[in-house]
């Protein structure tokens, strides 16, 4: 009699899973061909820098977990099937030299991976949305190196001021909102101040094109805006408060506003009636040196489109009413705390009243007056929200103005909305970056390695963007990607992006 069968669960010796396609588009990048041209090695050894590189931007695609124990994912994936690579070699001590190798070249590698990316893939780079994030780090780097960009205290978009960080820009293309430039910055550079360098850079990558430069409203000084304009760049930009104050938004006038034939991603599926509705109209805005300033040059004068967004101006109400109910909340107990061991008198109760003001974001809404009552002798209040001032602050709501030296003739006023309604694409990238990318802080031996692993990271993201951009654009009945379903049609539910 024969034995009986022994039945168990299927075994699996490598992983396969995206790495197929993550492979054919980095060879279509060159990613290792570029870098090992730019830092070459040994022909014994058992792995290029670009190899390495290149696993490592598999890794964070498929595991995006912090960068410890690459080896072991390399065991369980087929990544010497797919890239080469034995897993033996991805050890720590050999993804530290790759990333001391690529540092003193990695604004090469970034421009000519993103250039590579534009003409192999025809992305349109007519239009270019440049944002700022920061990552923040654990260590001290108190010995950093000058040459690279150096951690620092800052303002944390990840709200850990315990932290210090370093800072990225992304420029994104508003055709699929692809990473085709990035760069590094000292953790607490002002981003005002890295405006034009971006711009030359990003001129630079566009090559003959056109160029339009869309940024927030860190874009907008008078600095930037002359070297913009001197470099035949136009640009879009909100205006920050100094330039387009409250008072002058409360003023605008919506009656002389046309509406916008424009729907939002988020308003695509809804009735029409229950759809954000924006409304612009336009006037000028001359821009001058500032005073007692080392900038210097000829007033600028600028296109300065009004807008009005009815979802805007919903959110604006909302959030105001829940500052006023928090407020009112926190005056309430004080008023009920008067006399008690913590409001005493009179200078308790104003340093509370401060507190508040400041806190809730009603200080210039806030009519209070503390005293002591002469009868008891304990101490008194009496408060109120200011309706002349609420009436002026509601009058801002919805409203906004963008800056442009776009000629009227290649967009009105609608027109430079729409284009900068693209700068959202810029700000999902971002969202990417610390989202399916999961870009924790980071922890490195010194700020060398942190900057080149930055740009393996930004490379992780325009690879991530590609893939999604190529779905988007080939989801069909029967669309195939290289490498993906071995060849089988590829009808993905959603995709990157």
């Amino acid at each position: 009699m024969p034995d009986a069968a022994v039945y168990g669960p299927p075994s699996l010796d490598r992983a396969l899973g995206s790495l197929p396609v993550i492979a054919s588009f980095l060879d279509q990048l060159n990613v290792a061909g570029i870098i090992d041209e730019l830092c070459p090695i040994r022909d014994v050894a058992l792995a290029t820098h670009g190899q390495v590189i290149e696993a490592m931007i598999a890794n964070r695609l498929t595991s995006p977990t912090p960068l410890v124990r690459v080896i072991d994912w390399a065991r369980a994936w087929a990544v010497e099937h797919c890239f080469g690579i034995g897993p033996e070699v991805l050890n720590d001590d050999r993804l530290g030299r790759a990333l001391d190798a690529i540092a003193p070249h990695l604004d090469q590698i970034a421009g000519t991976i993103g250039a590579c990316a534009i003409t192999r893939f025809g992305v349109d780079v007519s239009q270019i949305h440049w944002d700022m994030t920061s990552i923040s780090l654990y260590g001290a780097y108190e010995q950093a190196d000058e040459d690279y960009a150096k951690p620092r205290f800052g303002h944390p978009k990840d709200r850990r001021p315990d932290l210090k960080q370093i800072q990225t820009g992304i420029g994104t293309s508003a055709d699929g909102g692809i990473p085709v430039y990035h760069r590094a910055y000292d953790g607490g550079a002002a981003e005002v101040s890295q405006v034009t360098g971006a711009m030359t850079a990003l001129k630079d990558l566009a090559g003959r094109r056109a160029f339009l430069l869309a940024g927030d409203s860190k874009l907008i000084s008078y600095p930037n805006v002359r070297d913009i304009t001197a470099a035949n760049v136009t640009f879009i930009a909100p205006a920050p408060k100094q330039y387009v104050p409250a008072s002058v938004l409360a003023a605008c006038d919506i009656g002389k506003a046309v509406p916008v034939d424009y729907t939002a991603r988020r308003d695509a599926g809804k009735p029409a009636g229950d759809r954000g509705a924006w409304r612009v109209y336009e006037d000028t805005k001359v821009m001058s040196p500032p005073k007692r300033a080392r900038a210097s040059g000829p007033d600028i004068a600028l296109r300065r489109i009004f807008v009005y967004s009815s979802a805007r101006a919903g959110a604006a109400r909302t959030a105001r009413a829940k500052k006023l109910a928090r407020a009112a909340g926190d005056l309430g107990r004080l008023m009920r705390g008067l006399g008690s061991r913590h409001y005493p008198d009179e200078a308790a109760v104003r340093a509370r009243l401060a507190v508040i003001g400041k806190t809730r974001r009603v200080a210039s809404l806030l009519n209070a007056t503390a005293g002591t009552d002469p009868t008891t002798g304990k101490p008194a209040l009496t408060w109120e929200f200011d309706a002349q001032a609420l009436q002026a602050e509601a009058a801002a709501d919805g409203w906004y103005a963008l800056l442009t030296n776009l000629h009227a003739a290649h967009a009105d006023a609608a027109g430079v909305l729409i284009r900068f309604k693209g700068q959202e694409a810029s700000e999902r990238r971002y969202g990417n970056y610390k989202g399916p990318l999961a870009v924790a802080p980071l922890f490195l031996k010194h700020n060398r390695r942190i900057k080149a692993l930055i740009t393996v990271i930004c490379l992780v993201l325009l690879v991530f963007c590609l893939i999604g951009r190529r779905i988007r654009a080939q989801i069909a009945p029967q669309a195939t990607i290289p490498g993906l379903h071995a060849g089988r049609p590829a009808r993905p539910a959603s995709c990157p992006g």
